[in-house]
């Protein structure tokens, strides 16, 4: 599934996404989770500072 997610972002002549996956810790049990989101990519830097 993965490689279709990858494949469909590639597209030519449309509008570029990227990827992103952040590690988030949870504040009760310290353990960590993963945020996956798939924006655009000319927003990739405001969504990683904040």
């Amino acid at each position: 599934m993965a490689k279709k997610v990858v494949a469909t972002l590639k597209k030519e002549g449309g509008v570029k996404y990227a990827k992103i996956i952040k590690a988030v810790k949870s504040p009760l049990t310290g353990a960590y989770t993963f945020k996956e989101e798939i924006i655009l990519q000319d927003d990739v830097m405001s969504a990683l500072k904040g």
